[in-house]
């Protein structure tokens, strides 16, 4: 089977890589070519290709791992696109945290010529993607799902069909909101116990404990904000996409939601803050800044 993989980002790189040392012809394209280039080097069953068009050329299956719906319609519809190049019957794989809007638009544009689409966003960040252990929720039809599963599993652990297409990144970007929510609710728990005189190790300590906890508390924040030095492994500008995506997605079902909202609003203050390289757990930078405290170990 012929892939084609377009965007060799933190998370697309490792993905392509897995893709790579399986059975299957790989043509790569990345927006910098160099990376294509310097992963065509590494990886002597892929080709990199000089753009889209050249990339998904006769494939049978297309996975596009870009930085938000914004670039996946730009590589659909730029001249030198993927549009006018797609096999008819070949099926489009969109592992970037899109919106389902836009999903379903393109599923739409793309079904007269029997071009299938399923929106398959990724969670578990790098370090998942490296060990080809990756969430996958998808949105699409089931025979288009079954299809897809096997190249799907190359890269991921645990893979879910959410529903039609738009219902993979649904799932994407209210799982977001809900991590944006964890760090931000937990950093505003410890900036208030370190201003009372409680070690916020010391708390962390009791709430893993107990029922206040989560994955933000047990893993991300210790591992991050007690030893001050944020690992950069996935950009808070894109946690700020993914929970407006989400705080939209509410309001357009009619469901009021001012956590989503609230979430929303100071992950947008927080990448405003501190530009677009910043971590996401960054955020509680934000919080500390309002509370005037630090979330450290202040054990001596």
């Amino acid at each position: 089977m012929r892939i084609a993989f377009l965007g060799l980002g933190d998370i697309g790189a490792p993905m392509a890589h897995h893709i790579a040392g399986s059975a299957h012809e790989l043509v790569v394209w990345n927006r910098t070519a160099a990376k294509a280039a310097r992963f065509e080097r590494e990886h002597k069953s892929a080709r990199a290709a000089s753009s889209p068009a050249e990339a998904v050329r006769d494939c049978d299956i297309v996975i596009t791992c870009l930085p938000s719906s914004v670039e996946v319609e730009e590589v659909l519809h730029q001249p030198d696109g993927m549009l006018g190049a797609l096999r008819d019957g070949c099926v489009l794989i969109d592992c970037t945290s899109g919106d389902p809007e836009t999903s379903r638009d393109i599923a739409a544009e793309l079904a007269p010529r029997g071009i299938e689409f399923v929106d398959a966003p990724v969670s578990g960040g790098t370090i998942a993607a490296i060990e080809a252990r990756l969430t996958v929720m998808c949105g699409g039809s089931e025979s288009a799902f079954a299809r897809v599963k096997p190249v799907i599993e190359i890269f991921g652990k645990k893979i879910v069909y959410c529903g039609p297409v738009g219902a993979g990144h649904t799932v994407k970007a209210v799982n977001q909101a809900l991590l944006a929510v964890h760090i931000l609710a937990t950093a505003e728990a410890l900036v208030a116990a370190a201003k009372a005189g409680v070690n916020p190790a010391v708390a962390l300590d009791v709430i893993n404990a107990s029922s206040g906890r989560s994955n933000s508390s047990e893993n991300l924040i210790p591992a991050r904000a007690l030893t001050r030095e944020f690992p950069r492994t996935f950009r808070l500008a894109l946690l700020d996409k993914d929970v407006d995506i989400a705080a939209r997605l509410a309001q357009s079902v009619g469901v009021p939601a001012p956590m989503m909202d609230l979430a929303a609003r100071l992950t947008r203050e927080a990448h405003e803050m501190l530009g677009e390289e910043a971590d996401h757990v960054e955020a509680v930078r934000l919080v500390e800044k309002h509370g005037g405290a630090e979330i450290r170990n202040t054990a001596k």
